[in-house]
């Protein structure tokens, strides 16, 4: 086994706390914001391409703690290519603390790096990740990356890498401004202790107009859980903070209108937003890619006591594809263990052609902007998780689908699946379908044909036709209408709330 060149850097005594963190983040809000020096790293890490960056590896073998007999390990990022900001990674016990400094014995330059200069000590990392015996006792699985901005991804059992997380969104989608992107500047990684069942490591945050000090508790399983606590300081006023952002993909799936050249039947990350409202309301809003244009979203509420954007379907027949395997993408579901006040769940919906980039955002936007010099703390967990139903609303919507017929070119038909809960081995009448459309264009459209079937594998299908309001018509006068549909028996409420912007 190899000695960690970590093994041979300095160890000094001091106590490692949130309170020190916070209060670091606090005297840094006190002074103007100083971007990183893009440009202090060596030319041949700034230039390296996108091959020649993943053909440097880290050195298993010189993971932090890998000579040890503990439950979780750390390897390194290197700086370059676009992660040209250094990251500063420390490693901590509860009385001392070290700075891990780059060290080319870390890595491994495969033969497309070239020729290479030399390394600065002090340029810092890209970022790191964790290992744990995740899917198997005897293997170190991949647990969790932070690389990039505040972005960080996570994995449970049996699950392959897709949506994303970061610390905070800064006006992310507000008109003629400019989204900012804060960084993690600086990490410390607890060292574990040979029985625990999570690991903790803190980070300082720094941006143009917050700076934020954060500690997380990681723990694998089945479902892997990220205890994140924070504290924001406001250095300016910014039109929108977003609170637990998370970011994916969805190119097209069964609800598609726009459809593309591809073998698969559907191509994303996450197929939906699930809301659980502090009233008790569970809302669930299908993603769509179907207008070419930029689509917001907003769930008002007193309280929220859940949001994320989930990957209900499961099935491998549904995405077809063996290698991207979209059917093992992770539902990242957040539950706030704080008090957040009122506010609202924001969805934003980017056009897109292929599944390259992340396009869709879910984020929880405080009714109150913190104003320069204010301080907010908060708590939440993530759930990165296989459930199709972490929002626990017991009849759920499993499939949206929509169609035109040439005959009727101004009748749009829409139908919704519900399974589970209550509908589980209904007997006697069919439920109840409460369908509506909501807002100022709702007057433009008639709802009509609506029917209620229970289909051979225990769904209950919901199909119904929306149409001008006014004799001879046209559907494409209507503009975007807003959609609610329900499943009650009587009062009670027996399925989610989905929730649907459509352009007929």
């Amino acid at each position: 086994m190899l000695a960690s060149p970590a093994s041979g850097q300095i160890w000094e005594r001091e106590r490692v706390s949130f309170e020190g963190i916070d209060a670091r983040a606090r005297a840094l809000a006190a002074q103007p914001y100083a971007a990183p020096n893009k440009d202090a790293l060596p030319g041949w890490m700034k230039n390296l391409s996108y091959d020649q960056y993943r053909d440097i590896r880290f050195v298993p073998e010189r993971a932090l703690w890998g000579s040890e007999n503990l439950p979780f390990r750390a390897q390194l990022f290197h700086p370059g290519y676009l992660f040209r900001e250094p990251v500063t990674i420390n490693e901590y016990t509860s009385t001392h603390q070290q700075k891990i400094r780059l060290a080319e014995a870390f890595f491994q330059y495969g033969p497309l790096v070239g020729q290479r200069g030399e390394l600065t000590p002090e340029a810092g990392f890209a970022g790191f990740r964790l290992h744990a015996p995740l899917n198997r006792a005897d293997c170190f699985d991949e647990l969790v990356v932070f690389q990039g901005a505040s972005y960080w991804r996570a994995l449970g059992k049996n699950q392959r890498y897709g949506i994303s997380s970061r610390g905070i969104a800064v006006d992310t989608g507000s008109d003629g401004i400019a989204e900012e992107f804060p960084l993690f500047r600086e990490f410390w990684l607890s060292k574990p202790g040979p029985g625990d069942p999570s690991t903790r490591l803190f980070a300082l945050l720094d941006g143009p107009s917050y700076t934020g000090a954060y500690g997380f508790e990681i723990q694998p399983g089945d479902d892997t859980t990220v205890t994140v606590h924070a504290v924001l300081y406001a250095r300016r006023a910014v039109t929108r903070l977003g609170i637990a952002p998370m970011s994916s993909m969805f190119w097209f799936g069964e609800n598609s209108r726009r459809r593309f050249d591809d073998f698969r039947p559907e191509v994303h990350d996450s197929d939906g937003l699930a809301i659980r409202m502090g009233s008790g309301e569970r809302i669930w809003r299908p993603i769509t890619n179907d207008s070419g244009r930029l689509e917001f979203s907003a769930f008002s509420m007193d309280r929220c006591a859940g949001f994320g954007l989930l990957q209900r379907d499961r099935r491998f027949s549904a995405y077809e594809d063996g290698e991207a395997a979209y059917h093992l993408r992770p539902s990242l579901w957040i539950e706030p263990t704080s008090n957040w006040g009122s506010g609202k769940v924001v969805l934003m919906e980017i056009p897109t052609t292929n599944e390259l980039s992340d396009n869709t955002v879910a984020l929880w936007e405080p009714s109150h902007t913190p104003q320069p010099g204010e301080r907010i703390e908060l708590s939440y967990k993530q759930h990165w998780t296989m459930e199709e139903d972490p929002s626990q609303a017991g009849g759920r919507v499993v499939a949206t689908r929509t169609g035109l017929h040439d005959w009727q070119p101004e009748q749009r038909t829409m139908t919704v699946e519900f399974a589970g809960g209550r509908l589980e081995n209904w007997q006697g009448e069919p439920p109840e379908a409460v369908i509506s459309a909501l807002g100022d264009a709702s007057s433009k459209i008639k709802i009509q044909g609506r029917t209620v079937q229970a289909l051979p594998d225990g769904r209950w299908r919901v199909a119904f036709q929306i149409a001008p309001a006014l004799e001879g018509g046209k559907l494409a006068d209507a503009g975007p209408q807003e959609l609610r549909c329900c499943l009650k028996k009587g009062e009670d409420f027996l399925t989610e709330t989905w929730a649907y912007r459509i352009t007929p």
